[in-house]
């Protein structure tokens, strides 16, 4: 009997990361259409600490309204989340970066690799196992997603071109995918938003030490509208709501699977980019969408 009720109990927990990754997914398209119309305004590391604080604020004020609160017990051996700060903190900034010099096609072509770092540091640090299932989902993903990025124009991806920016933002996204099986290595059973919250702590103060030149150089009071628009958006959105997303997910799936749900993120940023600029993709784009819905239903299965 005990076997027949934990498989549908088990069954429940994994749909639920599920659609944490999928809010996870939408939530990280907005973050690159604003990103990337705000990078060369405003230094890396001051918009990504002055995130990380607002995250952090919203997060644990949050928990403290309305959640479980902060036990103390949750920030037991807080070298861990200097770990997974240090490691958020670094994507968020290396992207920034980045999106200083490579086109925005680049930069998402080079983000759908992150599935498939995830899946090497899973299998490294928690000895997960990748199915032929998982490796066919990864591989029709990672497809699916440059051709719905290149518009499935096959002469544009043949000229794809790998350059600085490309290369630093490759650098960021081995730091996500890293931080995936980390959450699941270094968790002590703490409820994701404690989690949640001292990791954001953790990357702020990371960022405070090592970017404090460019903080106190950064002129707050005339940023244009559209930096402030990108800072409040990906700390709210793109930082204390997904880190909660990943951790919640992280401990229900796989690291791949987790990370799986990053092929649908260039879906999410052509139909935000065709809401912002009024220009709507050809149907081309079609077979890519497809190809990451049928991925998405090869990992929805057991």
């Amino acid at each position: 009997m005990a076997d027949t009720i934990a498989v549908p109990h088990e069954r429940r927990e994994s749909l639920r990361g599920h659609a944490a990754m999928l809010v996870f997914s939408l939530l990280i398209a907005g973050s690159f259409s604003l990103g990337a119309r705000a990078a060369n305004l405003i230094d890396p590391a001051a918009i990504s600490a002055a995130r990380f604080v607002i995250a952090a604020a919203a997060v644990g004020g949050f928990a403290l309204a309305a959640g479980p609160g902060l036990p103390r017990e949750a920030f037991r051996a807080p070298w861990r989340y200097l770990i997974l700060g240090g490691l958020f903190a670094a994507y968020f900034v290396l992207m920034f970066e980045g999106l200083k010099t490579a086109l925005p096609v680049s930069a998402a072509a080079v983000f759908t690799l992150t599935p498939v770092m995830a899946a090497a540091f899973g299998w490294m640090l928690m000895r997960q196992r990748m199915t032929s299932r998982l490796a066919m989902a990864l591989a029709l993903g990672a497809a699916g997603s440059l051709w719905v990025i290149f518009r499935g124009d096959a002469a544009a991806l043949m000229r794809l071109e790998f350059g600085r920016g490309e290369a630093i933002y490759l650098v960021g996204c081995a730091a996500h995918a890293l931080y995936t099986p980390m959450v699941r290595r270094l968790n002590r059973g703490e409820n994701p938003l404690a989690s949640t919250f001292a990791t954001l702590v953790a990357g702020a103060i990371i960022l405070a030490v090592w970017g404090w030149q460019a903080i106190i150089h950064t002129d707050w009071t005339s940023l244009p509208a559209i930096v402030w628009i990108t800072l409040f958006y990906v700390a709210i959105f793109a930082s204390a709501m997904t880190t909660a997303l990943v951790q919640y997910a992280t401990m229900r799936l796989p690291s791949a699977k987790v990370m799986a749900y990053t092929y649908l993120t260039p879906v999410w940023v052509i139909l935000l980019e065709a809401m912002l600029t009024h220009t709507v993709p050809g149907m081309m784009i079609l077979p890519g969408v497809i190809a990451t819905v049928a991925a998405l239903l090869l990992l929805l299965k057991d």
